[in-house]
């Protein structure tokens, strides 16, 4: 799997969750193949597109995207 191709399902996948979700969830419903997400895509989501992950309950973290004032497409 390409890394836009990862980014595209994990930003579509949390669009349709008010509350956020966390990696196992995303891992579930997208049937991703991976046991733990790559750090460095992650931090590229988080740069690129707003990704938030905030602690939840036990050790699980909250995957969310922080909305901006923008349309959110790129421009180019």
């Amino acid at each position: 799997m390409r890394y836009v191709d990862f980014k595209d399902k994990i930003l579509i996948e949390l669009s349709k969750s008010d509350s956020g979700l966390t990696w196992k969830e995303l891992k579930e419903r997208l049937s991703l193949p991976y046991s733990q997400p790559c750090p460095e895509w992650v931090k590229r989501i988080e740069l690129e597109s707003g990704l938030v992950r905030t602690r939840g309950s036990g050790k699980a973290y909250v995957w969310s995207v922080k909305h901006c004032s923008g349309t959110g497409r790129k421009q180019g």
